[in-house]
């Protein structure tokens, strides 16, 4: 009986696929966790959690040892951990090109076998967006790809030929940055279309957007997780979940929360 979920006999949507899987991927952010609050969190939620992003350049400042047991942790709970983009951005602008092998070195040496290569704030051509995944791809790392900029808001069509860019180079996934998704707190609706249309649903991630973008607020995140999940599906991948909110958004995925039944 303790085995047996609680209220096993209400359905929830069929759709919603189960780990490991490779659709209704759901990404969280640590922003320097401490070990014994994420194992908590991953003891009661490992089984709606898929990815974590080590936020920033944020693994710079751990002791080395702490963010290995993290790192460790992570695979423990079948978690995949990788470094966020603006890491890189940070390395490619401070040290140039040269240092990027020393960096993806460095990230195997830790056990970190995936990396975000981004141009949220260090813009890149689409010559150098390629050349960087293709060597990261090239020196054994698994690469996600993410398009768009935390400054300004691009033409949807722009994005759809950043993320071309980032799969044909070798990059496994791409992540939408969520400051291109909304305006004044208010989701772009035409951006989805054109994603939804432009891409394999598959290998995009989309991001939710969060009080560091301008305008937003948190009854902004709820409402456009329930446009994502009745345009694109219970099975959308979703990024930038917040911790204390993992069982609120699978909940919303399989029609238990605030949205109500999803529509197939």
């Amino acid at each position: 009986m303790l085995d047996d979920p609680p209220f096993d006999f209400v359905p929830v949507d069929a759709r919603r696929s189960t780990k490991p899987r490779r659709t209704g991927l759901s990404m969280v952010i640590d922003d320097g966790l401490p070990l014994a609050y994420l194992r908590g969190v991953f003891e009661l939620a490992a089984p709606y959690i898929d990815l974590i992003k080590i936020k920033t350049g944020t693994a710079r400042l751990y002791p080395r040892d702490q963010l290995m047991r993290k790192l460790a942790m992570c695979e423990e709970f079948q978690i995949r951990p990788f470094l966020g983009g603006q890491f890189h951005e940070y390395v490619f602008a401070m040290l140039g090109e040269a240092a990027l092998p020393r960096f993806y070195a460095e990230a195997r040496a830790l056990g970190i076998r995936t990396i975000e290569i981004s141009d949220n704030t260090v813009p890149l051509t689409p010559e150098q967006r390629r050349g960087q995944i293709s060597a990261a791809v090239a020196s054994g790392l698994s690469v996600f790809g993410e398009v768009g900029s935390k400054e300004t808001l691009s033409n949807p069509a722009l994005l759809v030929e950043q993320a071309e860019v980032c799969l044909s180079a070798g990059a496994e996934l791409v992540l939408v940055e969520a400051a291109e998704l909304v305006e004044n707190g208010r989701v772009r609706r035409d951006s989805l279309e054109v994603l939804k249309r432009g891409l394999p649903q598959d290998r995009i991630m989309i991001e939710l957007p969060g009080p560091w973008i301008s305008g937003v607020k948190s009854c902004d995140i709820e409402e456009m997780k329930k446009i994502l999940f009745t345009e694109f599906g219970p099975d959308v991948n979703l990024a930038n979940i917040g911790v204390t909110t993992i069982y609120d958004t699978e909940a919303q995925r399989v029609g238990l929360g605030t949205g109500g039944p999803l529509h197939s």
